[in-house]
């Protein structure tokens, strides 16, 4: 079987709403692993560098704005189809088009404070991870439940 890593940032809303134990909640219940998490406040260039594919947006500036007004939690999760399930357990960019159950069905209204940033391919997930991680910080690691999550192959 092969597994994929996605990244997967709440942001300074969410984690100001106190939204971080029930946002892992989610990834956990579904049968994901953590390997890796961190509370962190990004510099103005890193974050820059996180949404360069947006720089042209008249948006840019106030998101880089609002994504350095408090704490973000980053994390890495794994699994199979890691990145795609994980959109869609984070639901519609606007959460207004997002359905109930899915994060932002659940927690947010604008798109501005959607409470979660997840990655939107294999590739750029790993390079989000290798932006806001160091190797040494993603852990490898077994989950005891593995074989009541997935068939053998």
């Amino acid at each position: 079987m092969t597994t994929e890593q996605t990244f997967i940032a709440i942001k300074p809303d969410g984690v100001q709403r106190g939204l971080v134990g029930p946002i892992i909640s989610r990834f956990e219940n579904r049968g994901f692993k953590l390997a890796a998490i961190k509370l962190v406040s990004p510099s103005q260039e890193h974050l820059e560098k996180h949404y360069a594919d947006l720089s042209d947006k008249p948006f840019f500036k106030g998101l880089i704005t609002y994504m350095r007004s408090g704490p973000v939690c980053a994390m890495v999760w794994e699994g199979r189809d890691a990145v795609k399930t994980g959109r869609t357990i984070l639901g519609a960019t606007n959460p207004l088009a997002s359905a109930p159950g899915t994060i932002r069905g659940d927690f947010a209204i604008d798109v501005g404070r959607n409470v979660c940033h997840g990655s939107d391919s294999v590739e750029n997930a790993k390079k989000e991870i290798d932006l806001w991680f160091k190797p040494e910080e993603v852990q490898s690691w077994k989950q005891n439940a593995f074989d009541w999550i997935y068939e053998k192959a």
